[in-house]
């Protein structure tokens, strides 16, 4: 940290030493000549509080005597051994005292500090001095002439070499660059300007002018200083450091660019994808153009060769024939698949089993739910976010922990922002006296306030680095503000003061560290114009960490809470003022995300409603028409089966409990996303299986409706459950495979839907079986829906078989109105040779755009997002972007590096020549030089480097034993290459000497404030258990600065290690816990999707017994998450965890959407596949069949049902639901839809593979019969003449 003395001893040299060189009246240096002297010797001050002034003195330069000659050659260097001086030795003792204090600021470049010695001893003491000192005004006292304004000539190449040399220096203590000692100056006319400024404080006695020799005629004078030392000068006396020369270092080896690819503005995946579209366009255009060429050659020479008839084939005959040769009888599966067999009567006596024992297998599911669910009584929901999102086996996580055990938690801080933004015309200056007063007051009222419970205070709970006054920053601690209040007259030049000299000793806070003013005020050019300009005043209060159950955390919250209130009401104070406060504390965002979820828990809960009461609804809409309704409202009551539809969604609810216990039991800690997302998923697929169930039921009822209600249940189950079995089998290995994932919230997530969807699909093919048997008891017996104890009067019809369930006796319809639609107008439609292809060319469009729109998916989730909209923390969070100019520290920590030997203390340090130019220090002082590639912004704070500075016997005031320097006299001499430095235990010990010292104005390199909590001393093995190094990223404004900046940072800690093999190093910021998961999300989400859409041709083709098949589905599958992924990138729906999770949901939501008709497609069901069109053969027909037989099922059963779902999740306030499950559930529902009744049966009938008989139709001449039978007695249109 800079001390008052680091500023003296720059300017009380450029007075002593000046004091030795300035006086003339305008001509009282009458002669200029070699030889001859303008000024000698101290003659007093001018002032009570001014600075010694030299004597005019133009007399011939003197030779020294011993004692002067040997003190000006220990000062200003051997080459003062023989030579006459113009100084007296008052005079370099004073040079001697500044030169140490300079020191400490410049030492670490012996260039810059043997241009700055040389510069003044020459001013002082050279023989010459008259030929370029000029004295230009004087004051008498005591009969002596002082000299108060002079000229002193510098040659520009001297200047320039003399700057060039230093403005790189950097000083660790304060994390900055050493010429902000000099005014920041940005070249040497600046430098010599500052140096030579007359100031009381601060500053030169007396005023010394620096006119350019160029410039200016200056008679019998020249500059007699020309060549200066560089910084990268060959001679290694000279030659500074990588971290204090730019032209010293080593260049880094260029990054590697992972720069996208582009041809033009498109990225080459893009263009790839749209010229491989275009060249499938261009080949199927020309082989369209060729068919229709062939067509009509056909239909010309069968003009000429027909002699009987006149009618030619149509075009969609022509187009069959070319697709299937020469046309032949309807292809009809012939072969049984023997894993289906086995399936079938697995399922089918199941079903009997169940349906003839319905009160036990419902007890048994009832009590196995139930001993499952007493897992809830572990039940925890995780809600620490480094639990969620980081796996515990990640680096990030194992390094946040050993960064918390060594050096303790990071920091908590609570922060404000004052905005002047409330005026319509822009912003506007934040600063003005009323203003300050007013949030000085603030400020006092934070300070003392006490905590609803157990009142403490600010000061019981902040961070204190001396032990003594805790860390605020905030422009109200600087120097002149702290304890003094605000001068009305003097306030802005003091600010202004401070913000330009952070380091000033005047300006330094009651904690003695720099307060950079890019950290306390923000919206204004803080080059080109001043503080009072700024828009935004930014306070950052700093509290003390600590681990999980330590009592100081449930300390330092308390206190954060009641600093909410008190920010709440200071909002409307400043509102009252014009202005604008945001705030944020360390327990605000955990409170706003709570208040998110209790939000969401409504809208979540009326979704859920709103898909249970249409399930029930259309449930009992299969049997109940509104003409039954209006022409036999009693048989309605008893066909309802609405209480059925309430057991399915019991059901569902059952396996989302037993789940929950089953895993809660485990010890799996469930998420807010489990409790949001399960019940949607699992409702998802238990509706459509539900839904396949009691239709394939009622379809059972119309053609075996002699057979007993077990007899037909088994067969509804020999049908529907081996496809139950496929669509519940590809979801659980789905979502299982995403348990193998190190993330929390994905694994635990995938568990409990596995655990659910499997669960669902077995309480689906035995309670609810059993279920279904007694509701059809129920029917059969004419009992009302929802109170079967009723009765009703005349409902049963003893002429028809089985009661109500007797269709078609009973006049009920085999078909709703979505059925009929399906089997005479969209399948039809759909299956046309001309609309397979288009949509075959359609939907490769979709997919090709899709693939296209994948680089556009961004990676990252603002914390806008996650919270309510309408929550305080936006405004901060923007302000935080707008007007905060600095960015987050980074620590690149050292484990187990043994310091204490020279080996390794080289390949850490960078302030001495002897240090490896790819030293730790050096490679990060190298990236911090291409700042816009690295994020890396500040100087690093180098703890090694600082504790060898405390260590010099030049800082003679830092390391003293008895007396005098600790290393002074030391064989071997303390030197630039390291030598004369301590190891081993004698290092340890000095070591810890200098983390207990404090920083003074005459040490500056004292650990305890800048370090002390930055190196672990282990005395056991001597050696350095842990230390970092310090510096900062650039201003973080977006979440791909964020990840980039890990990502960049962990380049560098790894670039380190492998260069170093002595030191282990990772870096370390606050924020690189929670973007970790954006190093391998990308590979991760690939490999999760590719293993689940494997496991998902495995199973299908075993189950279904075709490759082809199982090949079709999941490359709909594919297709479908790929459209998903594509709309993201079109919504603004970025990648990360939450939309992982939603991507794994979409596999088994697409899977499900997609099994039924593929099963239905390679085991059709005869009596429907023989009703298809005489048009269609082969695998048209079988695609047909499916999407008569179970198209409705999912479009009534799954689609509808999520559509109104997710509609209601669009009235939510948060947006994290509107935006990661709003969005990609309604494209999820959308594209799965689409694709599954539009897509996949075209592509079936296409690349299908082979057709199986289904073992349920398998009846003989009796089954045949019976169902010809009943579809004879159905309406006359039921079905068109040419289908049947």
């Amino acid at each position: 940290m800079l001390t008052r003395p680091a500023w003296l001893a720059v300017f009380s040299l450029a007075t002593s030493a000046l004091a030795a060189s300035d006086d003339n009246p305008r001509n009282l240096t009458k002669i200029h000549e070699a030889g001859r002297c303008a000024l000698r010797g101290q003659c007093g001050q001018q002032s009570f509080l001014g600075g010694e002034l030299p004597c005019a003195d133009n007399g011939l330069a003197e030779k020294p005597d011993d004692g002067l000659k040997d003190l000006l050659v220990e000062v200003c260097g051997e080459e003062w051994n023989d030579s006459d001086v113009c100084c007296q030795e008052e005079q370099v003792e004073a040079l001697k005292s500044n030169f140490g204090t300079v020191n400490g600021i410049l030492g670490s470049c012996p260039a810059c500090t043997k241009n700055f010695f040389n510069l003044f001893c020459t001013f002082t003491c050279s023989p010459d001095q008259s030929l370029f000192v000029n004295v230009t005004d004087t004051a008498e006292k005591d009969g002596k002439i002082l000299v108060t304004e002079l000229d002193q000539l510098i040659g520009v190449e001297y200047g320039s070499g003399f700057y060039d040399s230093c403005k790189d220096v950097q000083n660790g203590a304060v994390g900055g660059k050493a010429m902000l000692f000099f005014g920041n100056s940005k070249n040497y006319t600046q430098l010599l300007h500052f140096l030579g400024e007359k100031r009381t404080f601060g500053g030169s006695p007396f005023q010394i002018n620096f006119p350019r020799p160029e410039d200016h005629e200056f008679e019998d004078m020249k500059p007699i200083l020309y060549e200066s030392k560089a910084c990268n000068s060959s001679d290694a006396d000279y030659r500074c450091a990588c971290v204090d020369c730019e032209n010293s270092c080593t260049a880094l080896p260029d990054i590697k660019s992972d720069d996208e690819c582009k041809v033009g503005l498109l990225p080459c995946l893009s263009f790839g994808v749209v010229i491989v579209y275009a060249c499938i366009i261009t080949l199927f255009v020309l082989a369209v153009s060729g068919h229709i060429a062939a067509a009509k050659r056909r239909k010309s020479r069968n003009e000429r060769l027909q002699l009987l008839q006149d009618a030619n084939p149509d075009d969609e005959e022509d187009d069959r024939d070319v697709l299937h040769g020469s046309g032949g009888a309807m292809e009809r599966p012939t072969k049984h698949y023997t894993v289906n067999t086995y399936c079938d009567r697995a399922f089918s006596a199941l079903g009997r089993t169940c349906a003839n024992f319905p009160a036990i297998t419902i007890v048994t599911s009832v009590i196995i739910v139930g001993l499952l669910s007493i897992g809830w009584m572990r039940f925890e929901v995780e809600q620490d976010p480094v639990k969620l999102w980081v796996s515990p086996d990640s680096d990030a996580a194992k390094e946040k922990i050993f960064f918390d055990t060594n050096f303790g938690p990071f920091f908590r801080a609570e922060q404000a922002f004052l905005v002047n933004d409330t005026n319509p015309e822009g912003p506007g200056p934040v600063l003005t006296y009323e203003t300050l007063q007013w949030w000085f007051d603030v400020e006092r009222r934070v300070s003392v306030l006490k905590s609803d419970e157990n009142g403490y205070t600010f000061d019981d709970v902040c961070y204190k680095p001396l032990e003594d006054d805790c860390v605020v920053q905030s422009i109200t601690q600087y120097g002149p503000f702290a304890g003094n209040g605000l001068d009305k007259n003097s306030w802005e030049k003091d600010l202004q003061k401070c913000a330009d000299f952070s380091g000033d000793l005047d300006c330094l806070p009651p904690f003695k560290q720099p307060l950079p003013i890019e950290r306390l005020l923000g919206g204004y050019n803080r080059t080109t114009e001043p503080v009072t300009d700024a828009s935004a005043l930014i306070v950052t209060w700093v509290v003390k960490n600590h681990n999980v159950g330590d009592p100081g955390l449930e300390k330092a919250a308390e206190w954060e809470d009641s600093l909410n209130r008190l920010f709440l009401s200071v909002q409307e104070e400043a509102s009252e003022r014009g202005l604008r406060l945001s705030f944020n504390t360390e327990i605000s965002l955990e409170q706003e995300l709570n208040k998110t979820a209790n939000t969401d828990a409504k809208i979540v809960i009326i979704s859920y409603v709103v898909m249970f009461i249409y399930a029930s609804l259309a449930l009992g809409s299969t049997t109940v028409t509104l003409s039954m309704i209006l022409r036999n409202p009693v048989a309605a009551l008893v066909q309802s089966k609405f209480m059925l539809g309430i057991v399915g969604i019991l059901i569902v609810l059952m396996s989302v409990a037993a789940s929950v216990g089953l895993f809660a039991a485990a010890g799996v800690k469930a998420t807010l996303i489990i409790a949001e997302v399960i019940p949607f998923l699992v409702l998802a697929v238990g509706v459509d299986n539900i839904f396949l169930i009691v239709h394939e039921f009622e379809r059972v009822n119309i053609s075996h409706a002699d057979e007993s209600v077990s007899d037909r249940i088994a067969r509804a189950m020999g049908r529907m459950g081996p496809s139950i079995l496929l669509s519940a089998s590809t979801e659980t290995v789905a979502f299982a495979l995403g348990a193998a994932v190190g993330m929390p919230a994905v694994r635990n997530f995938a568990a409990y839907a596995a655990g659910a969807v499997f669960i669902n699909a077995l309480l689906q093919v035995t309670m609810f079986v059993s279920v279904l048997a007694l509701n059809q008891q129920r029917v059969e017996a004419g009992r009302a829906d929802c109170i079967p104890c009723l009765k009703l009067q005349g409902g049963a019809d003893a002429s028809m078989p089985n009661g109500y369930g007797g269709a078609p006796f009973s006049g009920v319809e085999e078909e709703g109105w979505l059925s009929r639609f399906i089997r005479k107008h969209y399948a039809p439609a759909l299956l046309g040779n001309k609309t397979r292809i288009g949509i075959m060319m359609v939907f490769l469009g979709f997919f090709a755009a899709g693939v296209a729109l994948l680089p556009d998916v961004q990676l990252g989730l603002d914390q806008r997002i996650a919270i309510p909209s309408d929550s305080y923390l936006i405004k901060y969070f923007d302000d935080l972007y707008d007007y905060f100019g600095a960015g987050p520290p980074v620590y690149f920590v050292t484990r187990g590096v043994n310091v204490t030997q020279r080996p390794e203390q080289r390949e850490l340090c960078a302030k001495f020549p002897a240090c490896e130019q790819m030293s730790l220090a050096n490679v990060l002082e190298g990236e911090r030089r291409r700042s816009e590639e690295s994020f890396i912004a500040d100087a690093t704070a180098s703890w090694i480097d600082d504790f060898f500075q405390w260590l010099d016997p030049g800082q003679i005031e830092c390391c003293v034993d008895d007396g005098k320097p600790c290393f002074e006299g030391r064989m071997p001499p303390w030197s630039s290459s390291l030598q004369g430095r301590p190891v081993g235990d004698e290092f340890m010990h000095y070591a810890q000497r200098w983390l207990n010292a404090l920083p003074n104005e005459d040490c500056i390199f004292a650990g305890k404030a800048a370090y002390g909590d930055a190196v672990v001393l282990d005395n056991e093995t001597t050696t350095i258990h842990a230390s970092h190094f310090r510096t900062a990223h650039t201003p973080l404004r977006s979440q791909a600065d964020f990840i980039n900046s890990y990502a960049s940072a962990r380049r560098i800690a790894k670039d380190i290690s492998e260069r170093n093999d002595g030191i282990d190093v990772f870096p370390y910021s606050k924020h690189y816990i929670f973007f970790d998961q954006y190093a391998s999300i990308v590979d991760l989400s690939t490999a999760l999707v590719g293993g689940a859409l494997a496991f998902i041709l495995v199973i299908v083709t075993a189950l279904l017994g075709s490759l082809a098949t199982g090949m079709v589905v999941t490359v709909t599958v594919a297709m479908i998450v790929v459209d998903i992924v594509g709309t993201m990138a079109l919504v603004n729906v970025s990648l990360n965890a939450v939309s992982l999770v939603n991507i794994v949901i979409c596999v088994g939501i697409g899977v499900e959407f997609c099994a039924h008709i593929a099963r239905a497609f390679t085991i059709p069901s005869t009596s429907i596949l023989e009703r298809a069109p005489s048009k269609f053969r082969g695998k048209e027909a079988r695609a047909w069949a499916a999407l008569v037989n179970v198209g409705g099922s999912v479009f009534s059963g799954i689609t509808i049902t999520k559509l109104l779902g997710v509609f209601v999740l669009g009235f939510t306030k948060s947006k994290i639901f509107e935006i990661y499950y709003f969005r990609v559930w309604l494209a999820l529902v959308l594209w799965a839809a689409l694709h599954a009744l539009v897509f996949l049966p075209v592509a079936l009938s296409f690349f299908g593979g082979a057709g199986y008989v289904d073992p349920e139709s398998d009846g003989g001449l009796e089954q045949d019969l019976a169902s010809r039978r009943y579809r004879a007695l159905l309406p006359d249109d039921a079905y068109d003449s040419d289908e049947y």
